[in-house]
């Protein structure tokens, strides 16, 4: 596909939701991915990586047909499809436009690279300012509004809740509700922002089912070591060893791995395919109006989820095994764990506990 891409100049493809539970179908509107750099490391890899690449989401597409259906089976190549671009960032059109310019830069000579450099970013930086500025001038409509007050409601919850993750107070005033991408913020950037923030819950959440699990391994891990003996038991003990293949552990230990496998699995799939679908239907919103009534749907939802844990907890005082009952008793969309990893866990167990989710099951890291 990239010698394709790279041959016809064009530098750009569509990336389009697999369906959750059918196989080869896909969802009708995708994103439009423009190649921006991209470098040839087949040499520095032994051919296992050929090119590593940067791109930028352009676009929305719309999907009409796919030409050649039949290679998802063999695989012999990608799919291609017939669609309509729909330009939401302005960016196609003003490459359009400046492509002669673009040309003309290429063939500058290098003794004004620097000047160019620098012209190009005091001009980024102005059109920053400028869309900033444009974003505070511009009056909001009672749905922008009325999603504003929501976020900042929100915020502050979260921060009365002291909620492991969480928006920042200043996060309030860049929150951005406009229309279209001449404005900084904007709501596109604000969707980036809350779709981050889901992707963190669902890390603090997987964080927190492996942690019960990982301090009775450390602690199976330390017993034994000390039932080594001399001085290599002595050093030994002194580190534990990064990663432990899955026979290597206790019967009971194997056992309590495999039920938090499939704990994980069932708990933690449904809201993974939740915050991939609510994304997705902001993509095939028709409008900016539309958007804006998912946007509120998702923050107020988020809101009164921990209104209610709120309540709960001036109710029966805050406890520890409060949230894992509350979450019991709640829907799949708010299953999701209030708590998260403590932030005293360093940074190794935390990039441990992402890795054994997507690691092979017979090892532990």
């Amino acid at each position: 596909m990239y010698n394709d891409i790279l041959m016809n100049g064009s530098k750009r493809f569509v990336v389009s939701m697999c369906h959750p539970s059918e196989e080869g179908r896909f969802a009708q509107m995708g994103v439009l991915f423009t190649l921006e750099e991209l470098k040839e490391v087949s040499g520095m890899t032994a051919d296992r990586v050929k090119y590593i690449c940067n791109h930028r989401v352009a676009g929305r597409v719309k999907i009409q047909e796919v030409m050649n259906p039949e290679v998802w089976e063999s695989r012999d190549t990608y799919l291609k499809v017939r669609g309509t671009i729909i330009d939401d960032t302005g960016h196609l059109a003003k490459r359009e436009d400046t492509g002669d310019d673009d040309k003309e830069d290429d063939e500058s000579s290098s003794s004004g690279l620097d000047e160019n450099i620098a012209k190009s970013f005091v001009s980024a930086c102005e059109c920053s300012l400028k869309k900033a500025a444009m974003a505070d001038s511009i009056d909001k409509t009672p749905a922008e509004e009325a999603l504003a007050r929501s976020f900042s409601r929100l915020v502050e919850l979260q921060h009365d809740l002291s909620e492991d993750v969480r928006f920042t107070r200043a996060s309030v005033v860049s929150f951005g509700v406009a229309d279209g991408t001449d404005v900084d913020p904007n709501l596109w950037t604000s969707i980036r922002l809350w779709q981050s923030y889901a992707e963190q819950r669902l890390v603090a959440r997987q964080n927190e089912m492996q942690k019960e699990f990982q301090e009775r391994l450390v602690d199976y891990l330390k017993k034994e070591m000390q039932n080594g003996s001399g001085d290599d038991a002595k050093k030994a003990g002194e580190e534990l060893p990064s990663a432990i293949g899955f026979q290597d552990l206790s019967p009971e230990l194997q056992e309590e791995l495999i039920d938090l496998q499939k704990r994980m699995t069932t708990e933690l799939k449904p809201l993974l395919l939740e915050q991939t679908l609510s994304m997705q239907k902001i993509l095939e919103a028709e409008n900016h109006e539309e958007r804006v009534k998912l946007m509120s749907y998702f923050v107020e939802a988020e809101r009164k989820r921990l209104q209610a844990k709120k309540t709960l907890k001036n109710m029966f005082g805050s406890g520890t095994s409060l949230p894992t009952v509350v979450a019991s008793k709640e829907s799949s969309r708010e299953v999701l764990q209030k708590k998260s990893t403590p932030p005293t866990q360093s940074s190794e167990q935390e990039g441990s506990a992402s890795q054994f989710f997507a690691d092979d099951g017979d090892a532990f890291q």
